[in-house]
């Protein structure tokens, strides 16, 4: 009777032992996609000791030793060469059983378009859109001064401004840190070849002209106008003069629209630069490489004043008469 018993146990035990192992994968399937993941990538030819000792780094096993014991108990010495990704925290035993399903299947990058005149909120937004990725983690990594850019100053933590217009190829692994740091790297690249670090415009340092080029982007409609917005600027700024610009009040009241009002002029900003002489504390959004060029180099002419008809045409003035005269000739145009 005992031994009948016995026999019939070790044949359900045989029967229920693929199910366990395959309980196991899905159970590793299920826990990989949490928040707690760690990605590894299995090399060609790697072993259970190379294979234990990274799962063991990364925080996924306990000991990669219990791991080589259990892959030698089940017979295994080698892995299929690949991408693999895991639930931290998880059993040996649970480790091996999810490797044996083979690495995961490689999902394509995804473009992140960022175009020039985006805010850091804005930049954010796009990168939250991505698939598992968040807008929120952007934005508190970009916050805590772990990734910066050779322009940013001391004492500065706002990467405002600091980051390249591109279009990115974002890999499904890759993490907002990740995607930050690559942005940052690619500005400070763009500006070193830009000669920022050279630059002489009234006496301004490289950071000062980054704010600059950030009023220039938001105001200008078209690349052959960014010269003679530049020269507006620092014109300005020469004479002590506030710089007056709308899109300046738009960054202080957390975007347009609505367009700035007359109320909008007399918020209390460091941006409100109706109220304050001289640039705002930090760029306001990301510009192109035309756009730093312009402000590096402004155009050689006196103009003090601008503006632009609904056609997007600007015109310039260098007295208050002039521009008087161009807003009748703006608000007037066909």
């Amino acid at each position: 009777m005992r031994r009948r018993n016995l026999a019939a146990l070790v044949g359900v035990l045989a029967l229920l032992t693929p199910l366990v192992i395959a309980s196991g994968w899905v159970l590793a399937q299920v826990q990989h996609t949490g928040s707690n993941e760690r990605t590894i990538e299995v090399q060609q030819g790697w072993g259970a000791k190379q294979v234990g000792d990274e799962l063991q780094k990364q925080g996924i096993i306990k000991s990669s030793l219990e791991f080589q014991q259990v892959s030698q108990s089940a017979g295994v010495s080698g892995f299929p060469a690949g991408r693999y990704v895991f639930a931290t925290g998880i059993s040996a035993q649970v480790a091996l059983n999810f490797l044996r399903g083979g690495p995961a299947a490689e999902i394509p990058d995804i473009p992140l378009l960022l175009p020039p005149g985006l805010t850091l909120e804005g930049i954010a937004e796009r990168v939250g859109s991505l698939p598992g990725k968040s807008k929120d983690r952007f934005l508190q990594v970009a916050a805590s001064n772990i990734v910066r850019s050779k322009y940013e100053p001391d004492g500065v933590i706002n990467l405002e401004g600091l980051t390249w217009p591109d279009t990115y190829m974002v890999g499904a692994n890759e993490t907002e840190d990740q995607i930050l740091r690559r942005i940052v790297e690619e500005f400070d690249k763009h500006a070193d070849a830009a000669g920022l670090d050279k630059a002489q415009v009234l006496g301004m340092t490289p950071y000062q002209a980054l704010v600059g080029a950030s009023l220039v982007q938001a105001e200008s409609g078209r690349n052959e106008d960014s010269p003679l917005i530049s020269a507006v600027i620092v014109n300005r700024l020469r004479a002590n003069m506030p710089l007056q610009i709308d899109a300046t009040l738009c960054y202080a009241k957390g975007g347009c629209p609505p367009v700035p009002v007359e109320a909008d002029k007399k918020i209390d900003s460091p941006y409100n630069t109706y109220k304050i002489t001289g640039l705002p504390p930090s760029p306001i959004e990301t510009f192109s490489a035309a756009t730093l060029q312009a402000m590096l180099h402004p155009a050689w002419v006196p103009y003090k004043y601008y503006v632009s008809d609904k056609n997007g045409k600007t015109y310039f003035a260098t007295t208050p008469a002039e521009q008087e005269r161009n807003i009748a000739k703006a608000r007037n145009a066909d």
